[in-house]
């Protein structure tokens, strides 16, 4: 039975909930959310108003591909009744984290903090020595990228800053899960296109990316294998990059 709308008194008693969509093609989870009353069924209908090819997100264009085969895409419930939102966050961030398919823009809330990690990063998370920060930084949490791209392709491009901001930087470090894993001096920073970066496959002059090398084994010293200091990993934040002495 399809349907696009719970009756009320269904959403009287179902109070936060935590969801996911699946394509009926192949079985994967493609998005993983939470919600209150019908939201479930909210990205349906968003996906109707799009009409634009241009600014369709991954979840948007499976929805309508979906659509196109003469489908709908299954709607599991995980877990109801959840009496606030804060704890639906977390269950919602957990699922999120098993189901790594998913095609969420951002990762589940906490997960760079609370997620899935191997036995020796949660000893690296709660035991490694805090860095104690000597110089003008960039902090650049690489979680997402760096199995994909390696850790200096994965640091140095391409971010949304201010270049004037950047050029201040004398160091760029790695951050994967709170732990410095690499040390840069950037040379020179440019705008990320395939003119300044062959290998990338399109430009994109809102963002730029340095050219570096590793710093020197005194530096590295200093920094590497160190977590970050607490008042530089606030929970939920989204944006990569954080700033040390550059104003």
């Amino acid at each position: 039975m399809n349907f696009d709308k719970f009756p009320t008194e269904v959403v009287e008693k179902l109070g936060y909930y935590v969801y996911r969509l699946i394509d009926p093609r192949n079985g994967n989870t493609f998005y993983v959310g939470k919600g209150k009353g019908n939201r479930i069924f909210q990205h349906l209908k968003n996906a109707d108003k799009i009409g634009d090819e241009d600014k369709e997100d991954l979840k948007t264009s499976t929805i309508n591909d979906i659509k196109v085969a003469g489908l709908e895409p299954i709607h599991i419930i995980h877990r109801h009744g959840i009496t606030d939102e804060s704890t639906a966050h977390l269950v919602e961030a957990a699922l999120l984290d098993a189901t790594p398919e998913a095609q969420n823009i951002q990762g589940g809330h906490g997960s760079d903090d609370f997620g899935p990690m191997h036995s020796s990063e949660i000893l690296n998370k709660y035991m490694a020595e805090t860095a104690v920060f000597e110089h003008k930084l960039l902090l650049i949490t690489v979680n997402n990228s760096v199995s994909r791209r390696g850790l200096y392709e994965a640091t140095r491009l391409a971010w949304k800053i201010k270049q004037e901001k950047a050029e201040q930087a004398e160091l760029a470090l790695a951050v994967v899960k709170g732990i410095i894993k690499a040390v840069y001096i950037p040379q020179i920073w440019k705008p990320a296109t395939i003119e300044n970066f062959p290998h990338r496959t399109e430009d994109n002059f809102q963002r730029i990316g340095f050219v570096g090398i590793e710093a020197p084994a005194a530096i590295q010293a200093l920094y590497l294998n160190k977590k970050i200091p607490d008042d530089y990993r606030k929970p939920g934040a989204a944006f990569p990059v954080k700033y040390v002495g550059i104003t």
